[in-house]
């Protein structure tokens, strides 16, 4: 053992151990030497490892040295910090994980890396945590050995250190802000590092690691500011309201469904199967009447199990009275959840989806049955469950059913004689003085007297009666006669409980060899009670089923927070994004409902991900693995940034790791810097965006945005509607059109309203007018514009016909549609080809003109066709073409079928192409 000022630089086995204890002068722990005895699998207890597989090695496909540290929570619902360090290749990976009792995804995350060694924080070991028991079960498939770790180096601030020290130059400021909120990650990777540089002698270099942040395999990553800005947890402005996404589904009613929908609602789901398996549950749930009413009354008889099972595998240090009674409370409680699990296999009678059947199964008298009976062996069957502290305390003390102990009955009997001593007193009291009292029960003071100030009509309070003190109209006070008996119940109680320590021990050691299939148990009630509250949500509210597909196209979606805090009905969108108008800008006056009609898209994707129903009348979505929001316009005070430097800190996490299958909102951005800078920024902002090839959606008032970047492949322009009458009255219609916004001065409008002074009003038009029509005599069109529209309605046409190869319309049907597909196109590209005869006479006449922000925009011809050939290369790769659908009536028939396609009239990415350019 080294001594505590020099850590020693190798481990060594400890004796009789499974694995080594690397302890840094912390002292060393022999896995058989336990408060804790470690569950065998021949005592029946079913294993929480999955047979090996594939998965179990894909990272380890040759011999390679990868260092792993996991940490936890300490909670009922755990969060999981994992990182690993491949000691070959030079990474570093960071994740931490909202997981369930059995570890599932921890376990299969460990599988995927193939640790060869995992560090365990060495407080974990004694007592044991369940953690490390799941773990040791799993060795022997991962090949992996674990390894304790003194405390002292899970550290949040080294493991920062180690991230701006020894990640790449380019990726620190990436990983710094991903890491945000994982405390347990950040921990976990201080521990590994520590470990190889002090245990194994190895140092990295400066910048030397490429380090990640990792999301939990099979769910979405939404990092922490788009949790917060999308309100997704937490209110705002109220953190104490429910007008949040959780708030709104959380029709929960148990705490386990509870902390299985937070979990899910930050972490959603995309395994499209399971998905479909949800579905189906909750639309068998809110169809079949008397199944929901079931099931909903049964839940409301649930405990938290988690917490109950938790509290019986740990094993106190130092045992104490309190902790004794502790243990006899919840081996009632786990009594009464047995109980109440019956009527849940009853009232899954009948079910038809997969789910449903799979949670009816676990539930089974088969699963529940051996632990009950084995309760039943030491617990009073008539024992149950109490909330009043004095009733609870009653069930403790007969709980353990008679000739266990002769002396038990003794102390009982003891018990209830002093019960009876404490009522016999205040009835004495009652009779002596002639007043109404009534005896009650409180655990910090026990039994006292509760008298009605009417009772004493205007006399002084017997001197017999002392800790008096008033509490509204009622008088609370002891005897000293009843402070003895309190004292004598409460001996007694405590020699009833040291009694019945024995048996309760041994009853508990006995229930652990059931913890797998309890727990089990506890998932799928937690599962069933979710999908309940997504059913009770449908039954209450006008939701649709979602279908998952290749294209987002949703009709009449509505924002699902703001529709139920709003007085007036809510203006319904529809919604529509495909690769070929995958970047949408939304242009519109203020308070026109840009922000609302961006968030709704992205809480509609987390719901439909969650397993839920979504507020509208028919939709479908692609699946999601990454979600991000930039919609702040706050300063970060605590990071000393301002508002521009907080939103490119944000905007450059979200380049770093958007990808295809990503979805991304931006609202207002580069509104915290100059109009010119602020429009520039944007610009190269969104072109990078485009080509990310994930779903935007852009919010800007940048009508030059729109206009810029209207031509480029994969970009559409939408604007919310408003009504401006003669008089200056605007009007918010709250809908989305296609097309950029038409009036230029709504800002001007705004202001009439607020009022502003009649003199600034008339000096801002006046200004307006003259600005807008020197920039009207810059406008015309180019030829490199004209060429871009040509490509843009080709790529459009592409994307037709492949639909029409894979979908659904055959015959005539097939040839009418192709036809008028044919017809549009010709018609659209004979335009074009006039609009550009015209510009090419124009420019013959006035070669001086001004150069425009468009032909800037779009360069020089060589830079435009490298540009395109690199973006229909990668159009050309794409393994499966999304399916084409248009927005407003066209989103309909996107719903009905993923291979539904769109007619050629209505096709929304080909547009007019007389509007003026830049």
């Amino acid at each position: 053992m080294a001594h505590r000022s020099r850590p020693p630089t190798s481990y060594s086995t400890s004796a009789g151990s499974s694995y080594p204890s690397y302890s840094f002068g912390y002292g060393e722990y022999n896995t058989t030497a336990t408060s804790r005895p470690r569950t065998r699998r021949s005592t029946g207890r079913p294993s929480t490892a999955r047979p090996r597989t594939g998965a179990s090695t894909i990272a380890r496909v040759e011999a390679q040295t990868v260092v792993c540290a996991v940490a936890e929570s300490r909670g009922i619902s755990p969060t999981v910090g994992i990182s690993f360090v491949n000691m070959d290749t030079g990474d570093a990976v960071l994740c931490q994980i909202c997981d369930s009792q059995t570890y599932v995804k921890t376990i299969h995350k460990l599988r995927v890396y193939g640790p060869s060694e995992i560090l365990i924080v060495s407080t974990s070991a004694s007592p044991k945590s369940k953690l490390l028991s799941i773990i040791e079960e799993n060795l022997d498939i991962m090949d992996s050995k674990v390894t304790l770790l003194d405390r002292k180096y899970w550290a949040e601030s080294a493991g920062l250190d180690y991230i701006k020290t020894l990640a790449l130059d380019d990726d620190v400021e990436a990983i710094k802000l991903s890491v945000t909120g994982s405390y347990y990650a950040v921990c976990c990777i201080a521990a590994v590092l520590k470990y190889i540089e002090l245990g194994l002698g190895v140092k990295f270099p400066y910048h030397s690691l490429r380090m990640k942040y990792e999301p939990s395999e099979g769910s979405m990553m939404i990092d922490v500011s788009t949790i917060y800005s999308l309100e997704l947890v937490q209110n705002l402005h109220n953190p104490k309201s429910k007008d949040c996404l959780f708030g709104l589904l959380n029709e929960t009613q148990t705490p386990m469904g509870a902390r299985l929908l937070r979990s899910n609602v930050l972490q959603p789901l995309t395994d499209t199967d399971t998905l479909n398996k949800r579905y189906d549950a909750v639309d068998e749930l809110q169809t079949k009447e008397d199944m929901f009413y079931g099931t909903r009354s049964a839940l409301k008889n649930i405990l938290d199990a988690d917490k109950i099972l938790t509290a019986l595998i740990i094993v106190p240090t130092k045992p104490t009275i309190q902790t004794t009674e502790q243990s006899i409370n919840q081996i009632i409680m786990l009594k009464h959840f047995t109980t109440s699990v019956s009527p849940i296999y009853e009232a899954l009678t009948g079910a038809r989806s997969w789910m449903l059947n799979n949670i009816r199964e676990l539930c089974a008298p088969e699963n529940i049955v051996p632990v009950h009976d084995l309760i039943n062996n030491y617990i009073n069957e008539d024992t149950t469950y109490a909330k009043q502290p004095l009733e609870l305390r009653n069930q403790r003390n007969y709980a353990i059913k008679s000739g266990v102990n002769g002396l038990l009955d003794v102390a009982r009997t003891t018990y209830k004689e002093a019960m009876e001593d404490a009522y016999q007193h205040a009835t004495e009291l009652s009779e002596e003085y002639d007043i109404k009292l009534d005896l009650k029960y409180e655990t910090g003071r026990n039994f006292y007297i509760r008298i009605h100030i009417a009772e004493l009509e205007d006399k002084a309070l017997p001197p017999v009666f002392t800790n008096v003190f008033k509490k509204k109209n009622m008088i609370e006070c002891q005897t000293v006669e009843l402070m003895k008996r309190n004292q004598k119940i409460n001996i007694s109680h405590q020699e009833v409980v040291l009694m019945s320590d024995e048996a309760v021990q041994t009853l508990i050691e006995e229930v652990r060899g059931h913890m797998s299939v309890l727990f089990k148990i506890c998932e799928a009630i937690a599962m069933l009670d979710m999908l309940s509250a997504f059913a009770h949500l449908v039954t209450v509210n006008d939701y649709v089923r979602p279908r998952i597909s290749d294209t987002l196209g949703i009709k009449a979606a509505r924002h699902p927070i703001r529709e139920k805090i709003m007085q007036t009905k809510f203006v319904p969108n529809d919604v529509y994004a495909t690769q070929q108008c995958r970047f949408q800008i939304i242009t519109g006056c203020n308070m026109s409902g840009k922000s609302t009609f961006i968030r709704s898209v992205a809480l509609l994707s987390i719901m439909a991900q969650v397993g839920s129903f979504v507020p509208a009348s028919s939709a479908s979505f692609p699946i999601l693995h990454n979600l991000f929001a930039r919609v702040g316009m706050d300063d970060s005070i605590e990071s000393n940034v301002s508002t521009f430097a907080a939103e490119m800190r944000e905007i450059a996490f979200i380049l770093r790791n958007l990808e295809r299958r990503s979805m991304a909102i931006v609202d207002e951005l580069g509104r915290g810097t100059s109009t010119r800078d602020g429009l520039a920024i944007a610009i190269a902002i969104a072109e990078a965006l485009v080509d990310s090839r994930a779903l935007v959606w852009f919010a800007t008032h940048f009508k030059d945005l729109a206009t810029i970047l209207s031509e480029r492949n994969g970009v559409i322009c939408l604007h919310l509607a408003v009504e401006i009458s003669d008089d200056d009255t605007m009007t918010m219609l709250y809908r989305a059109v296609e097309g950029s916004v038409k009036e230029s001065h709504y800002g001007l409008a705004l202001a009439r309203l607020v009022p502003l002074p009649p003199q600034v009003i008339s000096d801002a038009t006046y200004f307006a007018h003259k600005l807008e029509r020197r920039l009207q005599r810059k406008k015309k069109t180019s030829n490199n514009v004209i060429a871009e529209r040509r490509r843009k309605l080709i790529l459009d046409l592409k994307e037709h016909l492949v639909q029409a190869y894979n979908g659904t319309l055959e015959g005539e049907v097939l040839a009418s549609w192709l036809k008028e597909l044919q017809k549009e196109f010709v018609n659209r590209m004979t335009a074009i080809n006039e609009e550009e005869k015209n510009v090419m006479e124009s420019e013959d006449e006035d070669e001086e003109g001004d150069v425009e922000m468009r032909e800037e925009y779009l360069g020089d011809e060589e830079m435009v066709e490298a540009r395109d050939d690199s973006r229909v290369a990668t159009t050309e790769s794409d393994e499966r073409p999304p399916t084409v659908i248009s927005i407003d009536s066209r989103v309909s028939s996107c719903t009905e079928s993923t291979s539904t396609i769109r007619p050629a009239s209505e096709t929304s990415s080909v547009r007019a192409v007389s509007e003026n350019m830049y």
